[in-house]
């Protein structure tokens, strides 16, 4: 399988990916007004508006995980349970470096929910260092939303 840009027909399996990744990981460690706000119809709007950004990788149609960037930031990477420990999460991670490097980027970073240790070691195994906690602004269909998270960054080599 290879990593490709997600296909537009694709949005809806996308945000059932990421409303089941997404709740699976994250729920026991957000405030219960933000579960609240993050149905897959949130999901959706979110990756429609994001789609020029996002790969995927996975059978057409049925794609197993994705990745977002935005200007320096590793914004979004997602994977379906399934996928957990397939080789998916890190090639996709492989690939938005290559993808920000390209653009430029020397010092990337990512947000990682507080506790979400399984992540964290993830990240970390990826060569990206946990370099403290900040408040994050997560988007919600309310506007705003302050969300503790660790700040994961990463030197990444210039693309010649």
């Amino acid at each position: 399988m290879q990593v490709r840009p997600a296909d537009p027909a694709e949005i809806d399996h996308l945000a059932q990916v990421w409303h089941d990744a997404w709740h699976g990981s994250h729920a026991s460690l957000a405030p219960p007004e933000l579960v609240r706000l993050r149905t897959l119809p949130n999901f959706r709007d979110r990756l429609a508006a994001m789609l020029d950004t996002i790969i995927v990788m996975g059978p057409v149609g049925t794609p197993s995980g994705f990745c977002a960037i935005k200007s320096d930031e590793l914004y979004q990477l997602f994977v379906s349970q399934a996928a957990h420990g397939t080789g998916v999460a890190a090639a996709l991670i492989a690939d938005a470096e290559k993808r920000l490097a390209a653009r430029g980027v020397e010092l990337a970073w990512l947000a990682c929910a507080v506790g979400n240790m399984r992540a964290a070691r993830f990240y970390e195994k990826s060569g990206w260092d946990n370099v403290g906690t900040f408040v994050m602004m997560s988007e919600t269909s309310i506007g705003p939303f302050p969300v503790d998270q660790w700040r994961f960054e990463k030197r990444l080599a210039r693309s010649a």
